[in-house]
C-alpha cells in the first residue's frame, strides 16, 4: 500500500476520474465493486464527487456535461506537474493539442486537458489542497497506469519531450511495450496497440485496479450490472481482467503477482 499527502512527481499518474452518462449509478456500482465511499454530488464543480477508500481519496466520478454531446463513459488519467501552464507550453512545442486550458478549481488545483499528435487524451493537475491520490497499490484502488498508442516511437518522443520520461523496454518485435520512469522511479507503462484492435479505438490511459482475486472481481462486476471485456489471465506481473462498467466505461483489474 502507498499512502501520500503531498503532491506527486510531475509527470506521475496522480488522479484518475470517470466522467459518466450515470453519475447516481457509478456511485453505487463502485462502492460495490471496490468498497470505496462516494459521497452525494453537489451541483458545486458540476457534480463531482471525490471517492475515498479507508479515509484516503481514491478516484473522482462526475456526470457528463450537456456540451459533450453524450460522450461514452470513459475513465481519465491525470499527470501531476508543478506548473500547468508551463507543461500546456511544452505540449504544443511538442506538437500536441490543448483541449481545455488551464484552469483553476477552486482551492484544490489547477488541471488542463491536452492530446498527443498521434492521438490520445490525458489531464495534468497542478496540485493545491488536494494532491491526488491519497493512497494506491492497495485493493481497490490504483494500481498501474498506461498510454496504449499506434504511433510508440512518437508517443514515447512526446512524453519524454513534456514530461522527462525515461524508458525500459519489456516488449520484443511482436509486442512493444515499455515501463516508464520518473527520476528513475517506475510510474507506469506504454505500449502499442496490437493491430487486431479496431481503427476506432483511439489511443487511451488504461486503469488498473488492484484485488485480491481477479476472478471473484470480474464475477462481482458482472451481477452489479457490468460486463467482462477479457476474462482473467495470468501474465507475469500477475492475473488480470478487462471490464466495463454498466454505463460501458472500460477498466481493468489486476491481482498482482507480488504486493505493490
Amino acid at each position: 500500500m502507498t499512502t501520500r499527502d503531498t503532491p506527486w512527481p510531475p509527470g506521475t499518474p496522480c488522479w484518475i476520474d470517470l466522467m459518466t452518462t450515470d453519475a447516481d449509478a457509478a456511485r453505487e456500482f463502485y462502492p460495490a465493486m471496490f468498497g470505496w465511499e462516494v459521497p452525494t454530488a453537489t451541483e458545486e464543480y458540476g457534480g463531482y464527487a471525490v471517492a475515498t477508500l479507508k479515509g484516503r481519496t481514491v478516484a473522482g466520478i462526475m456526470p457528463s456535461a450537456p456540451e459533450m454531446g453524450g460522450h461514452p463513459p470513459v475513465w481519465s488519467t491525470y499527470l501531476a506537474t508543478a506548473d500547468a501552464d508551463a507543461t500546456s507550453a511544452a505540449i504544443e512545442r511538442a506538437g500536441g493539442t490543448i483541449l481545455q486550458p488551464a484552469i483553476d478549481v477552486g482551492e484544490f488545483g489547477r488541471m488542463a486537458i491536452g492530446q498527443l499528435p498521434g492521438g490520445g487524451v490525458f489531464g495534468y493537475w497542478q496540485a493545491a489542497s488536494h494532491t491526488g491520490f491519497q493512497i494506491a497499490n492497495e485493493s481497490g484502488a490504483d494500481v498501474w497506469n498506461e498510454f496504449l498508442c499506434r504511433d510508440y516511437d512518437g508517443a514515447k518522443t512526446f512524453y519524454t519531450d513534456v514530461f522527462g520520461y525515461t524508458y525500459t523496454e519489456l516488449g520484443d518485435d511482436g509486442f512493444q511495450y515499455a515501463t516508464i520512469e520518473v527520476a528513475g522511479n517506475t510510474v507506469g507503462g506504454i505500449g502499442r496497440l496490437p493491430d487486431q484492435v479496431p481503427a476506432a479505438v483511439p489511443p487511451h490511459w488504461r486503469t488498473y485496479f488492484a484485488v485480491d482475486d481477479a476472478d471473484a472481481a470480474a464475477e462481482k462486476a458482472v451481477s452489479l450490472g457490468g460486463s467482462v471485456q477479457r476474462p482473467p489471465a495470468d501474465m507475469p506481473y500477475g492475473r488480470h481482467a478487462d471490464l466495463a462498467d454498466p454505463q460501458g466505461a472500460f477498466f481493468s483489474i489486476i491481482k498482482p503477482a507480488t504486493p505493490g
